[in-house]
């Protein structure tokens, strides 16, 4: 039997003819009689069923529902239809279940806002028809069904087993008043006994629907018996279970896990148990399943509780779900055992990278340390240097070698103090900062973490990065670190942090305090071929598809490639370099697949492949030119050579300096200083008479697009100007550093690793320094300074005499 839609009908015949009357005349579930129209206003509804002869209350807000309500008026009736999906915002008849309940309107109650509630009565099931109106409501055809008579010698036996079971449920619970036994004893029919007792189950709205449409008032005597026997076995376990909930004996986490997995059994056993619930069931029983500390532990119980009380289709919930879980997978007690085999520690960074001998033995002591003294708090150490001097890498190397989890976190351009510390969790859309979600990939509490960029921290409106990373490397705090997400501590302590940058000027000093500072200065052109040999080469000929059947490189082609096409500290340019080498032979080879020549790389190859070689040095066309110095200077990409001219140009009132080259305070500052000291030292220089007549002196400083600032070039400006005001040439491959004073004392300056690699990339012979800084010539290589001549110099008499000797 099916409607004019083509569904099936549910069973049970409509009262009155094949014809469609405009009135149908009902019984009520009281006996009383009623005339009914044919046509009725019509409201959907969200997982509500009405049943026959029960009185509920309804919030109606729909804009067509309202208007429905507002046409049937009080004592009118109309159709309610439960939607399939309560989620539809504006249900057609095909978003309805075919069954409704007919429903006699009470009372009618003006709410708050633009709603309003209805005190509505169950009147008869009914069949949803066709439509006949959608504005300014919904209008159908109505058909009621009318029970199907039964045998009641037949159904007497279902009849009392339900009302035997009925009255057991008001005996076990407490909600339930026994007045309700009598009652249920003295309903006259069974259809209205299975419907009076469907309304005060528990039961899910597709089996309420069940109910409904069900028009054999035996068959929902017996659904109702099988549901009053779930709630029956409910109702006398928990009375049991909180008999035993009650020994006080019994430790009470473990009677809350017994009370909980008993309910499951029971749940489980007779097919029942809502989804919600059963969520926070796996939830717990993942908890319990690790290790957590006690505050966590605490605060993850408070969440669960709140999670079970919310309804399944809350909002809140799955935003508590998605937190449980953050917690559930952070490394609380994973942690990999570490390898302290120093010898194996050795080779893996000798593997992995040449040189940087300083940087290793650190790493051997770190690990020496850890195997004498496991506990001990891990050092934070920080790799500067410029770009591509394998600062990462290195990271990546000590985790190898330690057999720990690596986890990177680039801070580059970070400006929100909840990239660190993650977003409160009353913001939409927070989660984490960037320690703890790397640290969940890392998989382990205690991962080799590296910190790259640390120098390019910004600030703003919204806090200071840096601030909060003063937690996360301070040792004597990050046992305890609190990310503003998860609002529980967790332990950093050990985590093996190493930071890079690329200069220390921009990190703030409280942060740079509690870091161990490990200078990086860069690679000599001996250390760059065999890096290029070991590692390079290898590296590319892989990325390109390529083997040494089909390639052979000559020493003089990658020397060529180191000594003309690079000037960096670094190797990154180097590899770019390698990769064109490469990406050309792949494509010969790629033309002519069938040809087993090997194909050679050499100088002329190279000419060929990577053009004009774009590095010249600088000093071949500025030797024996009076007025100019060559000085050696610091950046963030290494050591460079800087070179500074200086003219004079008769004229003027008093002797005027003019700077140029985009030079900052400092610098500024340094040429004053050493235009006064030339001043003050005049006849010890034996200047030519007239040389500090009314002047101007420009000195400036090529390159001018890049901005410049230090006082290392003291000692060049003085040069650059006793050369212009005297003459005399300054020879163009003596480079020189060292900040000066006015009593002519040459003062120490830094990064002399740097400028002494820079001096012998550009060909320079002889380097004057600091005679303080001669400490820090342990760190250049021994090859480096075989190729120079260096000059300590403590004035600047001593420093002229170098740079600016006397004619014969």
């Amino acid at each position: 039997m099916s409607d004019e839609n083509g569904n099936d009908a549910p069973v049970g015949r409509p009262i009155g003819s094949e014809e469609e009357p405009s009135t149908h005349r009902v019984v009520g579930p009281g006996e009383e009689v009623f005339d009914i129209p044919a046509t009725l206003p019509l409201i959907p509804v969200r997982d509500v069923v009405v049943f026959p002869g029960v009185t509920v209350p309804l919030a109606i807000g729909r804009r067509k529902s309202l208007s429905a309500l507002d046409h049937a008026g009080h004592d009118g009736f109309m159709l309610l239809a439960t939607q399939e999906d309560p989620d539809t915002q504006e249900p057609t008849l095909d978003d309805l279940h075919g069954v409704g309940t007919i429903v006699r309107v009470l009372r009618i109650i003006d709410a708050r806002g633009e709603g309003k509630q209805a005190l509505v009565a169950g009147v008869s099931r009914a069949r949803v028809g066709r439509q006949l109106a959608s504005e300014p409501h919904v209008v159908v055809r109505a058909t009621p069904m009318e029970d199907v008579p039964i045998d009641g010698t037949a159904a007497e036996g279902t009849w009392r087993r339900v009302v035997m079971l009925a009255q057991r449920v008001i005996e076990l619970r407490d909600d339930l008043p026994d007045e309700w036994k009598m009652f249920i004893a003295g309903i006259p029919t069974a259809g209205m006994l299975a419907d009076l007792v469907a309304s005060n189950l528990p039961l899910a709205p597709e089996q309420r629907m069940r109910l409904l449409e069900e028009a054999n008032p035996a068959q929902r005597l017996g659904l109702i018996e099988e549901h009053l026997e779930r709630e029956v076995t409910i109702a006398e376990t928990q009375q049991a279970l909180r008999g035993e909930a009650e020994d006080e004996d019994m430790d009470p986490k473990r009677r809350e896990k017994m009370l909980r997995s008993r309910m499951r059994e029971i749940q489980a056993e007779i097919g029942e148990g809502d989804a919600g619930l059963r969520e926070v069931d796996e939830l717990r029983e993942r908890f319990e399943a690790q290790d957590f500390p006690a505050e966590v532990e605490e605060h993850t119980e408070r969440e669960l509780k709140r999670l079970s009380a919310l309804p399944q289709h809350a909002p809140d919930r799955h935003l508590i779900r998605t937190y449980l879980e953050w917690i559930l997978d952070l490394p609380w007690n994973e942690q990999t055992e570490d390898k302290l085999d120093l010898i194996a520690a050795r080779q893996v960074l000798d593997d992995d990278h040449h040189g940087l001998d300083k940087v290793k033995e650190r790493i051997l002591e770190f690990l020496a340390v850890r195997k004498l003294a496991p506990d001990a708090k891990a050092p934070i150490l920080c790799f500067v240097g410029p770009p591509g001097v394998g600062k990462t890498s290195l990271g990546r190397s000590i985790a190898r070698a330690m057999e720990r989890k690596f986890a990177r976190a680039s801070l580059g351009g970070v400006r929100d103090e909840a990239e660190i510390r993650g977003h409160r969790r009353t913001y939409v859309g927070s989660m984490p900062g960037r320690i703890i979600q790397s640290l969940k990939r890392a998989g382990t509490r205690n991962p080799v973490f590296v910190l790259d960029e640390l120098d390019k921290l910004g600030s703003d409106f919204r806090g200071d990065p840096s601030s909060a990373l003063l937690e996360v490397l301070d040792p004597e705090q990050n046992h305890a670190f609190s990310d503003h997400y998860m609002e529980v501590p967790f332990d950093l302590s050990r985590v093996l942090f190493i930071a890079t940058a690329n200069t220390l000027a921009t990190i703030p000093p409280a942060l740079l305090d509690r870091m161990e500072v490990i200078e990086i200065n860069g690679y000599t052109e001996r250390e760059k071929l065999e890096i290029c040999r070991r590692h390079l080469v290898g590296k590319q000929l892989e990325a390109h598809g390529l083997t040494t059947k089909r390639l052979s490189i000559q020493d003089d082609a990658l020397e060529r490639v180191v000594m003309e096409y690079t000037n960096e500290a670094g190797v990154r340019n180097l590899e770019r370099h390698i990769a064109t080498l490469m990406r050309k032979v792949a494509h010969r080879v790629a033309m002519d697949p069938e040809s087993t020549d090997a194909i050679v790389i050499d100088p002329d190859f190279v000419s060929e492949a990577l053009g004009a070689p774009p590095h010249q040095h600088e000093r071949a066309e500025r030797d024996a030119v009076p007025g100019t110095a060559v000085g050696l200077a610091v950046t963030a990409h290494g050591g460079e050579i800087l070179f500074l001219e200086a003219r004079r140009m008769d004229g003027g009132r008093g002797i005027r300096l003019r700077l140029t080259g985009q030079l900052g305070d400092v610098m500024r500052e340094s040429a004053e200083a050493a235009l006064s000291w030339v001043r003050a030292h005049a006849g010890e220089l034996s200047l030519p008479d007239g040389a500090l007549e009314p002047c101007e002196i420009h000195l400036h400083i090529p390159a001018g697009a890049v901005p410049k600032d230090g006082p290392s070039a003291g000692v060049a400006m003085v040069t650059a100007l006793v050369s212009a005001l005297s003459g005399r040439p300054s020879r163009g491959t003596i480079a020189m550093t060292g900040e000066i004073s006015l009593r002519g004392k040459v003062l120490p300056v830094g990064g002399i690793k740097g400028k002494v690699l820079a001096a012998a990339r550009a060909g320079v012979d002889t380097v004057v320094l600091p005679k303080r800084n001669e400490k820090d010539l342990i760190d250049v290589p021994e090859d480096v300074l075989e190729k120079l001549e260096v000059h300590l110099v403590s004035d600047l008499t001593e420093a002229l005499a170098i740079t600016l000797p006397q004619s014969d």
